[in-house]
């Protein structure tokens, strides 16, 4: 018997309805018609924010044409109504019959009783066409108001901020994301935002559209639920949804709710957790079987404006426990029974690396002191089988056990499994904790062809002196190498001096980018950047830039780096282009490179009335000291001149941070997929100390890291006191050798794009055709968008 099933809406939870129906093993045949209001399908509204930062629609897609296999999805046709005495949906255009009926519709932006608020220049932030809408009519505007300071209301702040416009957040609470933090943790968070030089007025409301005087208008209120069909007779919460009984189901029998849109008990959730929790219910329910709904898990980590906040538990109780730290921006509160025995909840702003651990452990005892916990963020050993280890998707221990037991034994598998780690991503480390604790060793093989770690290969070929691919392989290897293996042996050659990444064989090792020196972009040219240590340059040096971006119709823009992104440059072309900067005194940036990028820095004493140091000075040092130097990942760096924190340093693999005494020397930090800030290592060093301990810093990471690992993740795995240990305390007794092979780097340095000038045989690998070296590749065409040329595949855009 055919079972028809419409499910109205798919969003993220109604995307996890469907995959959870299709993944049960039923007698059941289902025939799933799935209606979508959207002419896109459902996409990770958590991450919407990265729209603006250059990740696009289709990466944000949360599943392909086709998943689950056999659901029918209607896109861009909502359903207008529900006639449930026939069990029939209908859109504008069709109707359909139902013998279950789903209602995943979410919710809609809230936007508060303000005069004018339908005015051209007002928006909200709700879907990717009110993130182009407002994209499109800020190009060109200078300012910008958010309404509302609640997480949603940060995200539209550093929205707007991308978009290069001047930002002020409204909130009506007396202090920011009021359903997060409390008072205390509200207010650090507050200077943290206006540090970046965006105005932050709390405890104050809005009239009129026309008193906030901006070009742009954001509002970020709140949310509420899209409950129109319950006019078809479904009852209502109180506070508006779908009213629903702990297995969801409506007052129909036949009516289920889920999501944003549902109230359960009376009570509507707005995080992705609970909804993901209600589909799996319904799923299970419509399935036979007999899931109810636990009270959600309201815990929630976010990174917001490049600040860690998260909630987890109950955010009040009989005792607190704080740590307060202005100096480094962090704040901590836990909350605990009376007996300060048991964990109940807590808040952390600035740090939240302590959050898988506190989180798991909710219910039962602190797992450490919060000093320790916030100077470690260590997992906790113990953990009852009930403790939920994945919050997004509803994994505890048991059944983390359960699928090891069932032989997921590494991270890759458990993730297929449970899907623990699919969603946000902030239980992984606490995941990879508990397969230590269960006994598993994770192979550290760096792929089929060798049965050693990416460490132990460089060992060996630091030890024994091999200089090629070849002799590694032949040594202690098997096969021919793949694409695991050759970047990775290709960059400890590199790292160990061996010569130009070019050069012979290596050559045919090398990642896209590194084999032209370039970045490779999606319209088949590549990027030129070249180096600006610490963002310092010359007028001259810049008319050079603008002179070749001209000559060459290039697309220039300013990096976050501090330099000049030149893009639109053919293969043949390049050679040409490295010319004109090599000869104008500029050389290879390595933006294309594992390897050192950029020191950014802000101006420092020189200039700023607040600063305390030469952080240009020190910046060009480093940057110049360190650049070529090949490591598992890429490396950024940043110098501030005071406390202020103009350069972002605590975002960087290290950074350096200006006192009245010295600096203050963090590392570990990383603004990308998985953002941390980076950890104090010491403080108050001279000059000298400082370039000794980054010295062993790099050297150390170069030498031990594995394969892709950023600094972050390396550090988090060492440990901070160990890291100290080995690079101040020289516990290992290597201190000497990282000194000496940082000083052989130094004196080594050679840029590379000088170096493929200078070598006719490594000039002839640019052409676009080997038998029509002189022939432009015929496929690359450009237009002109706001005075630049830009390829001709994207169109133009408003």
């Amino acid at each position: 018997m055919t079972v028809r099933l419409v499910v109205i809406g798919n969003g993220m939870v109604g995307q996890r309805f469907v995959e959870a129906l299709a993944a049960r093993d039923v007698d059941r045949n289902w025939a799933v018609t799935v209606l979508a209001e959207e002419n896109r399908r459902a996409y990770d509204r958590v991450r919407l924010s990265a729209y603006f930062e250059g990740v696009t629609a289709e990466e944000l897609t949360l599943a392909p044409p086709g998943v689950p296999a056999g659901a029918d999805f209607v896109l861009g046709e909502p359903a207008v109504s529900v006639d449930l005495a026939s069990r029939t949906v209908r859109t504008e255009a069709q109707s359909f019959g139902y013998d279950a009926l789903v209602l995943a519709t979410g919710s809609r932006a809230f936007v508060p009783p303000v005069a004018n608020a339908d005015a051209p220049h007002c928006f909200v932030y709700r879907t990717l066409d009110d993130l182009d809408a407002i994209r499109a009519h800020a190009a060109g505007k200078r300012t910008g108001v958010v309404v509302g300071g609640g997480l949603l209301g940060l995200e539209a702040a550093n929205a707007l901020r991308l978009l290069g416009l001047s930002v002020r957040i409204v909130e009506h609470a007396p202090h920011l994301m009021p359903l997060q933090v409390d008072l205390a943790g509200g207010a650090l968070l507050r200077r943290r935002v206006q540090a970046l030089d965006i105005a932050v007025d709390c405890g104050e409301g809005v009239r009129d559209v026309a008193d906030l005087d901006a070009d742009v208008v954001v509002f970020a209120a709140g949310i509420r639920a899209r409950d129109e069909l319950a006019s078809a007779g479904l009852a209502r919460g109180e506070r508006g949804g779908f009213l629903v009984d702990p297995t969801c189901l409506t007052s129909d029998p036949a009516v289920w709710a889920i999501g944003e849109c549902a109230a359960v008990d009376g009570v509507t959730y707005g995080l992705v957790a609970p909804g993901y929790a209600m589909a799996e219910v319904v799923a299970d329910r419509l399935t036979g079987g007999s899931s109810t709904l636990d009270t959600p898990d309201m815990s929630t980590k976010l990174k917001l404006l490049g600040v860690d906040v998260a909630s987890f538990g109950a955010t009040t109780g009989p005792l607190d426990v704080v740590y307060n730290d202005p100096a480094t921006g962090v704040y901590a509160k836990l909350v605990l029974t009376d007996d300060a025995q048991t964990l109940l909840g807590g808040i952390l702003v600035g740090d939240a690396s302590a959050y898988p651990a506190l989180r798991a452990s909710v219910g039962g005892p602190l797992p450490g002191t919060l000093a320790d916990l916030m100077a470690s963020g260590a997992a906790p050993v113990g953990l009852p089988d009930s403790a939920q280890v994945c919050s997004c998707h509803a994994v505890t221990k048991g059944s983390f056990l359960d699928a090891v037991a069932d032989g997921c034994v590494d991270l890759p598998a458990i993730k297929a499994c449970t899907k623990a780690g699919t969603g946000c991503g902030s239980c992984v480390p606490l995941l990879k904790s508990l397969l230590a604790e269960a006994g598993i060793v994770q192979s550290t093989h760096l792929c089929e062809h060798f049965a050693y770690s990416r460490q132990e290969l460089f060992d060996i070929v630091r030890v024994r002196g091999i200089g090629t691919f070849s002799e590694l392989v032949t040594a202690v290897g098997t096969g021919r190498g793949c694409d695991l293996c050759k970047p990775a042996v290709a960059s400890i050659l590199a790292s160990l001096g061996g010569g130009h990444i070019l050069d012979g064989e290596q050559a045919a090792l090398q990642d896209t980018n590194d084999h032209f020196l370039a970045n490779l972009q999606k319209d088949g040219t590549y990027s030129v950047v070249p180096r600006v240590p610490a963002g310092e340059i010359t007028p001259e040096k810049l008319i050079v830039i603008g002179e070749v971006a001209r000559d060459f119709g290039l697309y220039t823009k300013i990096t976050g780096g501090q330099r000049v992104d030149l893009f639109g440059a053919r293969v043949e072309q390049l050679p040409a282009i490295w010319r004109r900067l090599v000869d104008a005194g500029f050389e290879s940036g390595h933006a294309y490179g594992k390897a050192l990028r950029t020191v950014k820095s802000c101006v420092g004493d020189t200039w700023c009335r607040y600063g305390v140091q030469d952080s240009v000075g020190l910046a060009v040092a480093l940057e110049l000291r360190y650049r070529g130097l090949r490591a598992p990942h890429k490396i950024k760096a940043a110098v501030s001149g005071c406390a202020r924190e103009c350069a972002e340093a605590r975002g960087k693999d290290f950074g350096v941070i200006a006192t009245e005494n010295g600096w203050n020397l963090y590392v570990g930090g990383n603004g990308g997929f998985r953002p941390r800030h980076a950890d104090l290592l010491l403080s108050d060093l001279s000059t000298a100390d400082l370039v000794r301990y980054v010295d062993r810093f790099l050297m150390f990471y170069v030498r031990t890291a594995d394969r892709l690992q950023r600094t972050s993740v390396w550090v988090e795995n060492l440990g901070l006191d160990y890291l100290r240990d080995v690079i101040v305390e020289d516990t290992l007794g290597v201190a000497e050798d990282l000194d000496a092979a940082m000083a052989r780097h130094v004196d080594g340095y050679v840029d590379e794009w000088r170096a493929v000038l200078d070598d006719p045989a490594k000039l002839r690998r640019f052409v676009s055709f080997v038998n029509a070296p002189d022939t432009p590749d015929p496929t690359i065409s450009f237009t002109v968008e706001r005075g630049q040329p830009v390829p001709i595949s994207i169109g133009t855009r408003p």
